[in-house]
């Protein structure tokens, strides 16, 4: 039983972090597979090291009300741990070329990469995929209100989001994680 037992402590941290998101990536499921540095069971956290080689990347660059949050589940009586991965998106204005995208993301299972304002980039639905699981597309009632798409991702998964090696606030990923991957931007 050497994995259940912790290895290390924490002291109190600097108040330096902020919350939020800058963007999102997606990668269509099954486009093939990452490279992890260590055991993704063992005691020391592992890091994806490079993306699956020549796939496709898809930004959506965030501003405002998306989260991100990951719930540890676990039971005794029945000896079992997953993580559930909530990704909430709100993307504003509405197009039709943002809907077709709605639709593939629907009847698809993506894998997303989250990269925070902090810089911390990690990878949520590594083996399973993150299914959308609700949303909605919407005009408001009144001027200020969302003209836009409020989506959440849900994933579920034997290990916590596994973080991308080489992160930074101004690039969510280190030239040799790209692996040859493209990195497709949006557009309005």
């Amino acid at each position: 039983m050497a994995t259940c037992n912790i290895t290390a402590g924490r002291n109190e941290v600097c108040k330096e972090s902020v919350g939020g998101i800058a963007g999102v990536y997606f990668i269509n499921y099954g486009t093939g597979s990452f490279t992890v540095s260590g055991s993704l069971a063992g005691a020391v956290a592992p890091a994806i090291t490079a993306l699956p080689a020549s796939s496709s990347v898809y930004y959506y660059e965030l501003k405002g009300n998306s989260a991100f949050v990951e719930t540890v589940n676990s039971s005794r009586d029945n000896g079992t741990t997953f993580y559930n991965q909530e990704l909430t998106l709100n993307l504003k204005k509405l197009t039709n070329e943002m809907t077709t995208q709605l639709k593939l993301m629907a009847y698809g299972r993506p894998q997303i990469i989250v990269w925070t304002m902090n810089g911390d980039a990690f990878l949520c639905g590594y083996k399973e995929g993150c299914d959308l699981t609700g949303g909605t597309i919407q005009t408001g009632a009144g001027l200020g209100d969302l003209y836009g798409y409020s989506l959440t991702f849900t994933g579920q998964e034997q290990f916590p989001a596994i973080w991308i090696s080489g992160s930074t606030t101004t690039a969510a990923f280190s030239a040799g994680v790209l692996n040859g991957s493209t990195i497709v931007s949006g557009s309005n």
